[in-house]
């Protein structure tokens, strides 16, 4: 019989197999610090992309010019952690990296266009390789060192 709640994808917060003799995953539920973990990363990637873009276009990164930058991708974030169901696997490549990537990128476009904000070809080039470089990229080097320090057995 299998230890897999109905409807729980086997995979469990850090994005692993969650099909284990020890606690069934209704009884486990979410992990607060991995979901911590992940949603800072996440935030300071967008941060970390929109002082980059200031500083390169603009010469400054002051707090007003940074906000006007990182709102529409930190709203876009916001939504696809939702939409994507993150924090039930928050270093999960596929299922949260890809469509937290995705999202992010969809929405603050959608966002900076609608508000008049610039949304050129070479910015969304730039903008979805960063962004997904980072998103995927901090997942996959997360999971490789879990996957190094579980036990042998």
């Amino acid at each position: 019989m299998s230890t897999v709640a109905p409807g729980d994808s086997g995979t469990n917060a850090a994005g692993g197999s969650s099909r284990s003799s020890e606690t069934p995953p209704a009884q486990r539920g979410i992990q607060p610090l991995p979901v911590v973990i992940a949603a800072a990363l996440d935030i300071a990637f967008v941060l970390i992309f929109a002082t980059r873009g200031r500083i390169t276009h603009s010469g400054s990164a002051t707090i007003m010019g940074l906000l006007e930058v990182a709102w529409p991708f930190l709203v876009g974030l916001a939504v696809a952690w939702i939409v994507a169901l993150v924090p039930r696997r928050p270093f999960a490549i596929v299922k949260s990296g890809i469509p937290v990537w995705l999202g992010t990128i969809a929405i603050g476009m959608i966002l900076r266009a609608l508000t008049g904000s610039g949304t050129a070809f070479s910015f969304i080039l730039v903008a979805t390789g960063l962004l997904g470089v980072c998103f995927i990229g901090w997942r996959g080097i997360a999971l490789l060192v879990m996957r190094l320090r579980r036990p042998r057995g």
